[in-house]
């Protein structure tokens, strides 16, 4: 977990503070329901609500499953209505320092459109593991761009280099490795089912 504690939080991370605890409310779970659902502790749900700590991927990731939100959708939310033109100035950068992940939301979400593109970055030797699909049956195509990354869906783990595509429904958890030696980047697209 990632203390914010000293520091100034962004207006993002701030908005996203808050729009984790209205999530909760529009649910009407308590933090010890939500703690249950997500498997994320209630001290550490209400240090993130209170803007106190900064989630780590694996613990949005487990939120947005609960919501049943792609973590894009999320992060959206908290941010003003992207134009149709996203300039890559504009495109909102999301770094998860203790997984060695970085995430560029290159085409975000947008009312009445069903897929997102995301760039990805993960560092050699890092991992990440989402423990459920944030939508079941959410479509995703991950194109490697540099480097190489293993990819593990339904107990299957597929090893995919610079130029591959690997796609597939995501029902379950997954887990991305890098193995290295350099780090890899790859774009996803995710189109809603």
């Amino acid at each position: 977990m990632r203390e914010t504690e000293g520091v100034e939080p962004t207006s993002v991370d701030a908005r996203l503070a808050a729009r984790l605890g209205e999530l909760r409310t529009e649910h009407g779970w308590s933090l010890d329901e939500l703690s249950r659902r997500s498997g994320v502790s209630r001290s550490t749900l209400s240090r993130l609500e209170r803007g106190e700590l900064s989630p780590t991927a694996s613990q949005l990731g487990r939120l947005c499953a609960v919501y049943e939100r792609t973590m894009s959708r999320l992060l959206t939310e908290v941010e003003a209505e992207p134009p149709q033109l996203v300039r890559a100035a504009r495109q909102p950068v999301w770094r998860d320092e203790a997984s060695g992940f970085v995430r560029r939301s290159v085409s975000p979400p947008h009312a009445g459109l069903r897929a997102e593109i995301i760039e990805g970055t993960l560092d050699a030797g890092a991992g990440l593991a989402y423990e459920q699909a944030p939508v079941p049956g959410l479509e995703q195509h991950i194109w490697v761009l540099e480097g190489t990354v293993e990819i593990t869906v339904e107990n299957t783990v597929h090893t995919v280099r610079e130029g591959d595509c690997l796609r597939f429904r995501l029902r379950g958890p997954s887990h991305f490795h890098c193995p290295g030696p350099s780090p890899v980047r790859y774009a996803v697209m995710i189109v809603l089912p």
